[in-house]
């Protein structure tokens, strides 16, 4: 074998690299302008959080005792909850675009491009998740309001647990837009299934020795690890991920392995149907 005949093949290789990176920054830039060129959807999206977090928080704050923790009042236990919806907000709206898209030809045109399909489920992820994360970080500056210094927020776990927690939510939520085929068809299966997931997360309420299917489904649901690697960041007094008083490790391991799975799902739907 001589020395330049693997030549061809890197240059192939790098060449679908660039292929796929570009792929990817069209699709990510394409969702944050959508975004932000929408200001209804804007205010929408920061109000609906702030209103839920105002209206319950502050209804449940006279009556909430949180044992593992009696100092934490309701607006501070809801808080986590609230990032957390955001993200699973931005991942249900966000994917419902992979439904019009397809219709409209845009994705078929994509696919035909030169990028990977594992390109075209990562950028729009990505971009999907991206919108997510800037509502998050604009809510953010409503911390000091729910008792947490911004100077104390461990931030390269809180952006990290986002990070991750939105890929995921994203990448999940495409692999059911692109197995659907109308909006009230997806709204139907995401109000079954992500919802109730984030109710099941510990946003809302701590889980209870009472009810030991309502613990061992929290235990079993990713979002739960979210909302506790959120809580880690924030420091809150007496975490409650509903895992069972999972670590930050275990809570960032398994955050990681739900958006490794829900990439590879989703991949793995957009090669079975077209």
């Amino acid at each position: 074998m001589t020395p330049g005949s693997n030549q061809p093949s890197a240059v192939a290789g790098a060449s679908a690299l660039r292929d796929d990176l570009a792929t990817i920054g069209v699709l990510w830039s394409r969702d944050l302008v959508r975004f932000l060129r929408q200001p209804t959807r804007i205010i929408g999206a920061l109000a609906q959080p702030i209103v839920f977090w105002l209206l319950i928080g502050g209804g449940m704050a006279s009556t909430f005792r949180y044992g593992a923790a009696p100092e934490v009042g309701y607006m501070q236990y809801f808080y986590p909850g609230i990032l957390v919806m955001m993200v699973l907000f931005a991942s249900i709206f966000g994917t419902i675009t992979v439904i019009e898209d397809r219709h409209a030809g845009f994705l078929q045109s994509v696919l035909v491009g030169p990028g990977s399909r594992a390109a075209v489920v990562i950028g729009k992820s990505i971009g999907v998740g991206s919108v997510g994360l800037v509502q998050a970080a604009v809510f953010l500056c409503l911390a000091p309001a729910a008792g947490f210094g911004l100077g104390d927020i461990d931030w390269l776990t809180l952006v990290y647990a986002l990070g991750v927690g939105a890929l995921g939510l994203s990448a999940f939520g495409f692999s059911l837009a692109w197995l659907t085929d109308s909006t009230q068809a997806y709204h139907a299966v995401m109000s079954i299934v992500l919802l109730p997931a984030w109710v099941l997360s510990g946003a809302m309420f701590p889980p209870s020795d009472d009810h030991a299917v309502l613990a061992a489904l929290m235990r079993a649901n990713p979002m739960s690890y979210l909302v506790a690697g959120v809580r880690h960041a924030l420091h809150v007094t007496g975490e409650t991920p509903a895992a069972a008083g999972a670590s930050l490790g275990t809570s960032l391991a398994v955050l990681t392995a739900f958006a490794a799975a829900s990439v590879a799902l989703a991949t793995f739907a957009i090669y079975r149907k077209r």
